[in-house]
């Protein structure tokens, strides 16, 4: 039998306030019960009410919110359920409950303490026995009723079952009722599950602990330009509450967010951990090939879109993920790809609340290669310079390595030859020096400290509400030797007005700085900066013998070599009303501004390596690049001005009949992009300690431009829902952008949805008990894409380019004040038009176990159509290139499951979530008949290409055989198989610890095709996708203490990670070790697993890893599947362990609430991936900023 109150808040966030609010309006009532009789409260008490289509549940609950009166009944025998229409103004209760309770069969009771008592009616009731005989017949019994935690729940109901006699607890928890020997009490609050207790004769005091409710009553979620319960959708909608953001150690939202939910993708960026970036997000896996649209989802904040990155974690409510067409088709063709709708928070009614939180936080790099020892390392290349077969010259002499090895046992003090001179009289700085340095830990070695303040003030009255914030954020990069910082400051205020009960107004204000420092290195060329850094070997020296920095380290670049400086202010202002003029309509308009400044500044300094004798001599800067020549100082200054304007005007009419609802929104909306940028950029600056435009004295280039954008929109959506039974959703949009012209300018989107509650139907009653929800629904929706990279595509535009020699070149006559150029631009197509999304969705919503159990399961299709793919290839005589077309298509299919289990054994609370899905793309349309496996990109760089029937992510490569053990197996095999048409196989010379590869065709030769139509040998070893990307975590709390897990991974994914030489900065060389050429390789401890035969100094190895590595040749390293490697892997996300000081500890100090917490983000993987890798980042194959683990620890304070 359950027993409720009321029914419990339609929203779980606002439970705690919910709670807190009961509290004072218990402590009301008992202070009234002391003062007036019931009656004399009950006809004084007048109340309002404007209600439409809820339950009697919801009505009963918004009666006790206005007044001091608690229900209690029985739910069992009382249907409160039914849907009513309540309309009063200024009425007593007994008048409200007249028509709520008509025709019902019900009868009420008020108490002496303003209870309400609700049962059913009999026809033939027995008269009561009066108080006096009852009380002559009843014990005395007392006792305290807390949670879980320990703590006293004022205000719990206590009944005698059956009878009308019942109280409720003090400020202590306490209470004291005259009850009869053996009765059942019954005892209660909202938003926990009752408790019934037998009383013993022999026994007069009762400890009672409560347990949370479980079970989900109605909870809303925000959706397109309003709300929706969650029970009543039929669209593929996932909600993530602030809980999950709270105390975690990140610097951004995206990184918390990773692995909450199914079909949300985040992934590392490629440029790492480095400060300026944020992991990339999709819904869905990959939307297009991004040949000259954007698939990102839309990012709306309040209402607007904004960074969600740049937010104060603190200030997030709640955020919805919208992830099919007909859940995001009512923002039309800016949201394709999906909708993260977030929704800070708000003010709410009551006494103001203080909150402070921070954390302090150290970091360190996730892996960290180590490099083998000057030694072995050139033991190691002087190997692979010996199996190339190119002469008997080692790279490194018997010299070298006898100082070496006197280095490494501290008997010999100088890293390089005191008499050996390199270049320019330097003292030898390449494989001369005799150095034991480990680079990868030189570099990223370190722990960074990270902080983190946030405050926060909300509350108000019934009229006004506020939220007020501030938050600070200070992050030091993972780099030695760069001086990284990140800081962000965040403001934010939200107050919403009553005006009249018609009129509501609100308004929203936040400000955003950013302020990140670093190398200008890092910062320009951090690519190949790792790239360069790789290359090092141990021996080459950190210092000279004098104490200078050495040239290959790149260390005067990063400590002298110039800096990189950029802010960025965010200010956003919004403006609503809420109108509801009649009964049921609401009128609802916003009004947005979004303003951007971005300043960032950098230049290149003079660096300089010194001679034996002490002397500077300038040096390069960096090799490639005229502009960082040695000698050349410069310094460039962008400013970039953004501002968008968003406006929103839409109308909602809600109304009820019989059983049948109606819900109908419609609108317009309209957004405006301007963006304005000008770079300034001088040469050979006077101070490099003041360096400005105006501390700079050469010639100077200035470039600028100024673009903008803007749509429109109008919108409809039908919500229609039998009893709750059968949903059907409508959604159509008609959209403009000014990205295209004429008659392609606007588009119509439409939408359908529809759903069935099967556990609503009467059949089901009998499963109700163990199965309480039971939902499938389908949906439909097309979408346009107007998102495309250039603002103009189907307008010709010509780049002039004004400024010095450098920047302009010669234009005839070699004047260096009047250079400019033009160049000719490329065709465009007029006919350029919106990518078409189209999405199938099916889904299966399901509760279980009064609602412990929760989940959902989605099957979907997306069909990305008319995407804009490359151009066709033309005659060169045309003088320029051929327009891109829609010519491109994709179909994504996937999968996606979420559990969710919470329950309460006791006075311990548990809880566990697990959450994956599953997603693969096929090119269905490219124009590529041929099939080739490799095109060429506008800047001449060669890029993977793609066919019709080409799966994403396909990796083609050989079948390896396996090591030859012998060069008798391996000659046999090259008799058979001739391998020397591989590419890159240097002198062709085979032997004992080579690779044997497959051979896939009737040509006996092994030979690397060029296209899926002809790939020869080469065949598909496996897929990067990453697939069954998973998260599941765990909880429970005991007695104020309180502990999660959360861990995140993929099942599945193949890399390559070996290099395949299409750019410089492809090579394997950290997976490998001798990657080719002398100075494209490296060693690690990992690459000396490498095949060894008998005999050899360092020891055999005939079951190596590794086969045999030669300098010049990459006979062995082809694309093949022994070495291609499993990039799954299973992280611990994040571990938090809590503990809630004691409310009796607290209270002296006026506290509300006070946790402790230690937070650790990333704190361990599992994978079978290469040590010398983080499966997460594999950009440049493993030449990357690196990612980190994190410890941290905190407070929360509620005032």
């Amino acid at each position: 039998m359950n027993f409720w109150n009321i029914a419990r808040p339609e929203e779980s966030p606002v439970l705690k306030k919910t709670l807190s609010i009961m509290r004072l309006t218990t402590l009301f009532s008992i202070a009234c019960s002391l003062q007036i009789s019931a009656s004399v409260y009950s006809q004084e008490t007048k109340l309002s009410l404007d209600v439409n289509n809820q339950t009697i549940k919801e009505v009963l609950f918004k009666i006790e919110k206005q007044s001091g009166f608690r229900f209690i009944y029985e739910s069992e025998k009382v249907n409160l359920n039914k849907k009513v229409s309540v309309h009063v103004k200024e009425q007593t209760v007994e008048t409200i409950l007249k028509r709520l309770f008509a025709g019902e069969g019900v009868k009420y009771e008020i108490t002496e303490n303003n209870f309400i008592l609700i049962n059913p009616s009999t026809k033939n009731e027995k008269a009561a026995p009066s108080s006096q005989a009852v009380l002559q017949k009843k014990n005395l019994v007392q006792g305290v009723v807390t949670d879980e935690n320990g703590e006293p729940i004022i205000g719990a109901n206590v009944v005698e079952k059956g009878t009308t006699n019942g109280t409720v607890t003090d400020l202590d928890g306490k209470f004291t009722i005259q009850a009869s020997k053996s009765s059942v009490l019954i005892v209660s609050f909202i938003g926990y599950t009752p408790q019934e207790f037998t009383i013993n004769g022999n026994q007069t005091f009762y400890q009672i602990s409560l347990a949370e409710d479980t079970q989900t009553l109605d909870e809303v979620v925000v959706v397109g330009f309003g709300t929706q319960k969650k029970v009543n959708l039929t669209g593929a909608v996932a909600t993530v509450d602030k809980k999950t953001l709270e105390s975690r150690p990140v610097t951004s939202v995206s990184q918390a967010l990773q692995g909450v939910m199914p079909g949300l993708n985040i992934d590392m960026n490629d440029k790492g951990g480095r400060l300026d970036y944020n992991p990339t997000m999709n819904i869905r896996g990959t939307g297009n090939l991004n040949t000259g649209s954007s698939a990102s989802p839309l990012v709306l904040i309040d209402g607007a879109e904004g960074d969600i990155n740049s937010l104060n974690p603190q200030d997030i409510a709640n955020i919805s993920v919208l992830k099919d067409a007909a859940a995001s088709a009512i923002y039309g063709s800016r949201a394709p790809f999906g909708v993260i709708l977030v929704t800070t928070k708000s003010g709410e009614a009551g006494k103001a609340t203080i909150q402070y939180s921070n954390n302090f936080r150290w970091s360190r790099p996730t892996n960290i290669p180590d490099m083998l020892d000057s030694y072995r390392f050139a033991k190691y290349f002087n190997a692979a310079q010996k199996n190339s077969g190119s002469g008997t010259t080692f790279i490194f002499t018997d010299d070298t390595i006898d100082r070496i090895q006197k280095y490494m046992a501290s008997e010999y003090p100088y890293t390089s030859d005191p008499n050996g001179s390199q270049g320019n009289n330097f003292f030898p700085f390449n494989v001369a020096s005799n150095d034991n340095q480990n680079w990868p830990r030189n570099f990223i070695d370190k722990t960074s400290f990270g902080q983190e303040h946030n405050l926060s003030i909300s509350g108000g009255g019934e009229k006004v509400k506020y939220y007020l914030s501030g938050a600070f954020l200070s992050q030091n990069g993972q780099m030695n030797y760069s001086d990284e910082n990140k800081k962000r400051y965040n403001i934010s205020g939200k107050v919403t007005g009553q005006v009249t009960k018609w009129l509501s107004l609100d308004f929203n204000a936040r400000f955003i700085r950013s302020d990140i420092e670093m190398p200008t290195f890092v910062k320009l060329y951090g690519d190949r900066f790792f790239a360069e850094t790789t290359k090092l070997y141990p021996m080459m020296p950190l210092y000279d013998n004098n104490g200078h920095y050495t040239r290959n380290p790149k260390l005067m670049q990063l400590t002298s070599g110039g800096r990189s400086n950029s802010s960025k202010d965010t200010y956003f202002t919004s403006g609503g009303f809420h109108l509801t003029p009649l009964k049921g309509l609401g009128i609802h308009g916003q009004a947005t501004l979004r303003t951007e400044s971005y300043r960032h500044q950098y230049n290149v300094n003079k660096v300089y390596l010194y001679t034996r004798d002490n002397q500077p001599v300038e040096e390069a800067w960096l090799g490639g690049d005229p502009d960082l020549a040695a000698g050349k100082t410069f310094v460039q200054s962008q400013t970039q001005q953004t501002s968008m304007m968003t406006t929103s005007l839409y109308a909602d009419y809600e109304y009820s009949w019989n059983k049948h609802n109606f819900k109908v929104t419609a609108g317009m909306n309209t957004e405006y992009y301007y963006i304005n940028e000008l770079i300034g950029k001088r040469y050979d600056v006077i101070n490099e300690n003041v360096p400005s435009i105006n501390t700079a004295t050469g010639t100077s280039d200035l470039k600028g431009s100024s673009k903008e954008w803007a749509t429109m929109g109008y919108f409809a959506r039908l919500n229609y829902d039998y009893e709750g039974r059968y949903l059907l959703e409508g959604n159509i949009r008609r959209d403009g952008t000014s990205r295209f012209r004429g008659n392609q300018r606007w588009g119509t989107f439409p939408s359908v949805s529809i759903g069935w509650n099967i556990a609503r139907e009467a059949f089901w009653s009998p499963a109700e008990a163990y199965v309480n929800l039971l939902k499938l629904r389908f949906s439909y929706g097309s979408l346009g894409n107007q998102n495309t990279d250039n603002y103009y595509p189907t307008y010709s535009i010509q780049n002039i380019t004004v400024g010095s020699v450098d920047a302009g070149g010669r234009w005839l006559l070699d004047l260096a004040n009047k250079s400019n150029i033009a160049s000719s631009p490329g065709l465009v197509s007029s006919l350029l038009t919106w990518e078409r999304v189209t999405s199938y969705n099916a889904g299966l919503d399901f509760g279980a176990f009064n609602n412990r159990l929760n989940g959902y399961v989605e099957y979907y299709i997306r069909d990305t159509k008319d995407m804009v793919g490359p151009a066709e290839e033309i005659t060169p005589l045309v003088g320029a290139s051929a327009p891109k077309m829609n010519n491109t298509s994709l179909r994504t299919k996937g999968w996606e499951l979420q559990l969710t289990w919470q329950d309460r054994i006791g006075k311990v609370g548990y809880h566990a979530s697990f959450n994956l899905s599953d997603a693969q793309t096929e090119v269905t349309e490219y124009p590529n008949p041929d099939k080739t496996f490799y095109t060429k990109d506008g800047d001449g760089n060669t890029i993977e290409n793609y066919w019709k029937g080409k799966k994403l992510g396909e990796i083609w490569g050989f079948k390896t055989v396996g090591i030859a053990k012998t060069d008798e197996e391996m000659q046999s095999w090259i008799a058979q198989h001739d391998q020397s048409k591989l590419p890159n196989v240097g002198n062709n010379i085979w032997k004992a610890g080579d690779i044997m590869y497959a051979n896939l065709d009737d040509n006996p030769a092994i030979e690397k095709g060029t296209s899926a139509t002809d790939p020869k040998d080469l065949t598909i070893i496996g897929n990067y996708t990453p697939r069954f990307r998973f998260g599941f975590s765990l909880g429970a709390d005991y007695k104020g203490f309180d502990i999660n897990l959360m861990f995140q991974g993929v099942a599945k994914r193949d890399v390559w990670v070996g290099g395949d030489d299409r750019t410089a900065y492809s090579k394997g060389m950290i997976f490998w070790g001798i990657n080719g050429g002398q100075w494209d390789s490296t060693g690690y401890e990992e690459h000396m697993d490498y095949f060894r035969p008998e005999g050899d100094e360092m020891g055999a190895n005939l079951n190596a890893y590794y086969p045999r590595p030669i300098i010049g040749s990459k006979q062995n390293q082809q694309v093949q599947s022994r070495y291609l490697q499993n990039a799954a892997y299973i992280r611990l996300k994040n571990i938090q362990i809590g503990y809630t000081l004691p409310k009796a500890w607290i209270q002296k100090a006026n506290l509300e609430k006070v946790r402790l917490f230690f937070s650790g983000d990333n704190l361990w993987t599992g994978t079978k991936m290469s040590k010398n890798f983080d499966p997460e980042l594999i950009y440049q194959n493993g030449m990357s900023y690196p990612l980190s683990y994190t410890l941290s620890c905190g407070i929360n304070i509620t005032l």
